[in-house]
């Protein structure tokens, strides 16, 4: 017999008492029949009818959003974004919120992340329970930062750019990102005819004055003439083989950081909050404190950030070995650091290229993953290594979470945790964890 197909319960409207905030920009609420729902743009305590945009019946759980407040957290503001609400803009989590509750939120995810995925209460992890704001971001309520210094528009099929809406493909069209650099919005992305575009991604350095665009075109379309409201250099994503290549300008910008200069070429990554790169080197070479002539790994170490900072504070007879998966950023790194002779960087994903290099001891260790952690191996590999301190710098608190566990397992233990808001409206956060041998700490 065949089966009855599952009813799509998208549209079905709850009036709900909404609980924790989880991770991942909702909270969480159950229907009268118990069905956990994921409630975006809503708040803890408060009453709402919430309206299915994904699930059906007899699903774990459903998808939804807050249409109508019956009852409102004190935390609650008018969105200060008019593209931001149920259906709209993607870009964005907490615009309803103050930016001081935003911050809490975010600290109740990392502490139930913390407990749930690696059994540590905040005081066990040296946390003092807080997420700081960058440096001039603590604005009045209804003020925005202005922080994204590099924004992916997606293009219409009319050749408007937009913002993706959340969990779709459909374009949100907008004539201003609120959250947007100075540098980027300047540009005019919003106002020009992107036809033949799949997206235009407008990137802003900090260090300088440089600014890029990189267009990525349909099946068979042609460049446009870009002319913008700022001189930029135009580089564009090739559909066969994904690989960025120059139209016309520089193929890098120039970012700077701890008193360095660094080149990222074709879009290559690099913080997107301007005051992020100081913010995190600061905090990890705080809790590391090299000392002259030690050893470093810089492991996933993109343009070399963290490793020109180390090598700096290791002085002439120190050593750092950086480890990157990206080509350009490998050449980017390299150029970089040409100036520290005992600096080397090796191209090749972390598990594959760290167990090669044969190395068996190290003093120090930074790592800075992708957001899906480093993983079990991984860090088993660098829990033998003997380092005096590790520094592991996080953007998402749930792979954080299970890598420390991880960590526990070889004998680590967290030192000091320290959480930063280097995306605010979203639900994004990132968190320097200091590790050192548990027997040091016992």
């Amino acid at each position: 017999m065949q089966a009855e197909p599952t009813k799509s319960l998208v549209g079905e409207e709850y009036e709900v008492e909404i609980g924790p905030v989880a991770h991942g920009g909702h909270c969480i609420a159950r229907t009268t029949e118990g069905q956990v729902l994921f409630v975006r743009h809503a708040l803890p305590g408060e009453r709402v009818v919430a309206r299915v945009t994904e699930g059906e019946e007899g699903a774990r759980f459903l998808r939804a959003d807050a249409v109508r407040i019956l009852e409102a957290a004190k935390d609650r503001i008018a969105a200060p974004c008019r593209f931001a609400g149920p259906g709209r803009c993607g870009g964005c989590d907490w615009q309803h919120a103050k930016p001081g509750a935003q911050r809490r939120l975010k600290a109740e995810v990392i502490a139930e992340q913390l407990k749930r995925l690696a059994g540590l209460s905040p005081e066990e992890a040296g946390w003092d329970g807080t997420v700081v704001p960058a440096e001039g971001d603590k604005l009045p309520s209804g003020q925005v930062p202005q922080w994204r210094t590099r924004v992916q528009y997606a293009v219409d099929a009319e050749g408007h750019a937009g913002l993706r809406r959340h969990r779709s493909h459909e374009v949100e069209r907008i004539d201003h990102c609120m959250i947007a650099a100075e540098g980027v919005s300047e540009l005019g992305i919003e106002k020009r005819d992107w036809s033949g575009m799949e997206s235009v991604e407008a990137i802003a350095a900090t260090g300088s004055q440089d600014r890029q665009v990189i267009l990525t075109p349909r099946p068979g379309a042609r460049l446009p003439l870009v002319e913008l409201d700022k001189p930029v250099s135009v580089l564009r994503v090739d559909e066969k083989s994904g690989g960025v290549h120059r139209v016309h300008g520089r193929p890098f910008v120039r970012e700077r950081a701890d008193g360095r200069t660094y080149r990222v070429g074709n879009g290559g990554f690099w913080q997107v909050h301007p005051k992020a790169a100081d913010t995190l080197v600061t905090a990890v070479m705080q809790g590391l404190l090299p000392r002259k002539g030690e050893t470093a790994l810089d492991l996933y170490c993109g343009v070399g950030l963290f490793a020109g900072a180390l090598a700096d504070r290791l002085g002439e007879k120190g050593a750092v070995l950086g480890i990157e998966s990206g080509k350009r950023s490998v050449e980017d790194a390299r150029h970089n650091l040409a100036d520290f002779p005992r600096v080397r960087i090796e191209q090749g994903k972390v598990e594959s290229v760290l167990p090669r290099t044969g190395i068996t001891e190290v003093d120090l260790i930074v790592l800075d993953p992708p957001r899906a952690g480093a993983g079990r191996r991984t860090v088993e590999h660098l829990s033998s290594l003997g380092a005096r301190r590790i520094a592991y710098v996080a953007c998402d608190p749930a792979a954080l979470a299970r890598d420390l566990g991880y960590f526990r397992d070889g004998g680590y233990r967290v030192r000091t945790l320290r959480a930063f808001d280097l995306f605010p409206m979203t639900h994004h956060v990132e968190c320097v964890a200091i590790l050192e041998p548990a027997a040091k700490g016992s």
